[in-house]
């Protein structure tokens, strides 16, 4: 598993988003921002993380999701219960994944950061699929950029979000 120059993960599905723009002139990640969704809120195996991501959610297919439908928001990488993984982000663009956010004392952490969401719940564990795939995930980012740290969203904005939430098991994260 590697990245290209742009950024474009070899093994994963691409699924363009237009939830991304231009990092500031300089920036690489440094960064590694671990979230954790599903949609509708605890259903798994659908396709609406994707149609979210990609501007294509149907408000009408769920409640929950007029509630979301503006929103303009992606990650760079999605990692589904049985361990694929869709990218809608290059890593060398900007993903719109963690909003207001800060990081030991750096604000805007969309700037420097890749997103990875997780197909999830704050009270569903994780499948080994994913944990296995996150971890060739990071090693792929890490050979390529200067990571530093490997976060919660919960650890860069709390407060606001809880995820990956209690039930994502930091010890199975190689570090």
């Amino acid at each position: 598993m590697k990245l290209d120059q742009p950024g474009w993960l070899d093994c994963a599905r691409q699924a363009p988003s237009p939830n991304c723009d231009e990092r500031p002139d300089g920036e690489t990640p440094s960064l590694v921002v671990i979230h954790n969704i599903s949609l509708p809120p605890g259903e798994f195996d659908s396709c609406a993380v994707e149609d979210f991501f990609t501007n294509r959610l149907d408000k009408n297919a769920h409640p929950y999701f007029q509630e979301i439908c503006e929103l303009k928001v992606s990650a760079h990488f999605f990692i589904r219960r049985d361990g694929e993984i869709i990218q809608f982000v290059p890593c060398t663009m900007r993903a719109w994944h963690a909003g207001v956010s800060q990081w030991q004392g750096r604000e805007k952490c969309n700037d420097f950061s890749i997103g990875i969401e997780l197909e999830g719940s704050d009270d569903t564990p994780f499948t080994d699929a994913q944990y296995a795939r996150l971890n060739e995930l990071l090693a792929a980012v890490r050979n390529t950029y200067p990571i530093q740290a490997i976060t919660g969203h919960s650890d860069i904005a709390p407060g606001r979000k809880t995820d990956p939430g209690p039930c994502f098991d930091w010890q199975r994260v190689q570090n």
